[in-house]
């Protein structure tokens, strides 16, 4: 899932701002959520602390109590994969922005075009998203796109002969084996019995005397080999 995580102390623009994201996410499959506040308040930090999502920020340089500079500084020493653009009223802060290091994608003045230019950067980031292992199949004629790092786990229904995909906040069944899943995915995920496959940078304890493994999310599975225990172990 993507997060939209906007922030603008000017109503007319937030809400604009929404229905560009709307716009352009109609066009794809990716599921989404926009979050929209007026400051940098307590729910705003919240969001940031949010683990293991797909966060695209659409920040205000300056509202009325903070800086979204020196918020932009916050975000990158927690989160250095997230996307941030910059919306602003004060083209003369566009330097200290371009010498700043805060990785941003986009610079965009309010007052220069700024819904198509929004338009384009939001494609922009999903495009460079969707480079950083996303997984795409299609079932019953539905396409699915899942963001890699909200798979929690795989297993292998017999009954049905399907892959189950376990995420934070749905199960996908699609038709392959493991063997095929593997293929589709990256290094972080590791096979840990001959009927499931997790994404270890989800681990949060593998407690191997329950073969047990438990996610950074509370979700657990004890779909745990004796080999995969050993390995670990050593690991250890």
């Amino acid at each position: 899932m993507v997060h939209f995580v906007v922030c603008d102390d000017n109503k007319t623009i937030r809400e604009k701002v929404a229905n560009i994201i709307d716009k352009v996410m109609m066009k794809n499959q990716l599921a989404y959520k926009t979050h929209l506040f007026a400051e940098y308040d307590e729910a705003f930090y919240k969001i940031l602390k949010f683990k293991n999502s797909s966060k695209i920020y659409i920040l205000d340089i300056e509202t009325k109590n903070s800086s979204g500079i020196d918020v932009a500084r916050k975000i990158r020493e927690k989160d250095v994969d997230s996307i941030i653009i910059f919306l602003t009223s004060h083209d003369e802060l566009g330097y200290t922005i371009l010498k700043s290091e805060f990785f941003f994608l986009s610079f965009i003045c309010k007052f220069d075009n700024y819904e198509s230019k929004l338009e384009s950067a939001i494609k922009k980031a999903l495009n460079i998203l969707g480079k950083k292992n996303i997984i795409r199949f299609e079932d019953q004629g539905a396409l699915y796109t899942i963001p890699a790092n909200d798979i929690l786990y795989i297993t292998r229904d017999s009954i049905e002969r399907k892959c189950v995909i376990n995420t934070d906040y749905a199960q996908f069944k699609i038709n392959k084996t493991l063997t095929e899943m593997l293929n589709m995915i990256d290094g972080r995920f590791k096979k840990s019995h001959r009927a499931c496959i997790v994404n270890m940078d989800r681990v949060r304890v593998i407690e191997h005397y329950k073969r047990r493994i438990i996610f950074d999310n509370g979700t657990s599975t004890d779909l745990v080999a004796t080999s995969f225990k050993k390995e670990m172990g050593k690991k250890g």
